[in-house]
């Protein structure tokens, strides 16, 4: 178990603007703000969402050394750089992608692979003029947000869908994605809200059916010798318990993968 340290202000300006980060860590966030990211604010959520995007960068650079690294935490991907938004106040991933590529002297390139049930529509805006990360989102179409944004590559899905048809579309767009854009790193977002008892999810997958897709990306990305570093994403339940072994899954396909490949 590695141990992640609270990301600085200073990673966090790779993203966040210091108008935003100094209303956010300081307590000068609005009513009408703090409306638009769910959460009232308080200490206790800053701390959180630091600890969260420091574990998400520990994450990727395990990953980088390793091959495989999940965080138990992260995915808040609704965060755009002067304002949170959808239960998302940093934005983890590009925080993590951005730092990623500063911090090589190398040329790098991340694909940001987002199966939250909603666009990640943060780091889509974030990464929209920026050719070293590709952004892809499959998201249902009609869920938040209600305005999306440009993605590299958006899959939008109908509600309703179920397992296998889902895991087509994943299969259908991953393989040639990483063979063309030939990432060096690879940023996951395991969302469980594709789960058919989620809240506000909307579609059908089954937890067998997230298990089989966590998998399969993993198994994907890793026998092509790319580094994963995978992240819980959304899931919405007043069952703690039941959201907690759902969120786990990722963890489980990761366990799997590491021991069948060997690693």
């Amino acid at each position: 178990v590695w141990v992640p340290q609270i990301a600085s202000t200073d990673l966090l300006r790779c993203v966040h603007t210091e108008e935003y980060l100094n209303d956010f860590i300081h307590g000068k966030i609005n009513e009408r703000e703090q409306r638009r990211t769910g959460f009232p604010w308080s200490e206790g959520i800053v701390r959180r969402c630091r600890y969260e995007t420091g574990g998400t960068l520990l994450a990727a650079q395990v990953a980088l050394q390793r091959g495989l690294a999940c965080s138990t935490a992260g995915g808040t991907h609704h965060a755009f750089p002067s304002y949170g938004s959808g239960f998302c106040l940093l934005n983890d991933l590009a925080v993590a992608a951005k730092h990623t590529l500063d911090s090589s002297s190398a040329q790098r390139k991340v694909l940001i692979v987002d199966l939250d049930v909603h666009q990640g529509d943060g780091t889509a805006f974030i990464f929209k003029e920026e050719p070293s990360v590709f952004t892809f989102s499959v998201h249902c179409g009609k869920n938040f947000p209600l305005r999306k944004q440009h993605s590299d590559l958006d899959v939008s899905v109908e509600d309703g869908l179920e397992d296998r048809e889902y895991l087509a579309t994943v299969e259908a767009h991953l393989p040639w994605l990483l063979d063309s854009f030939r990432p060096d790193l690879v940023l996951y977002d395991a969302g469980v809200d594709p789960h058919w008892e989620d809240e506000l999810g909307r579609l059908q997958l089954t937890d067998h059916g997230l298990y089989q897709r966590d998998l399969y990306v993993m198994k994907t990305v890793v026998s092509r010798g790319v580094p994963l570093a995978a992240v819980i994403g959304g899931g919405y339940s007043r069952d703690i318990d039941k959201l907690a072994l759902r969120h786990s899954i990722v963890h489980r396909a990761a366990a799997q993968v590491w021991r069948e490949a060997g690693m």
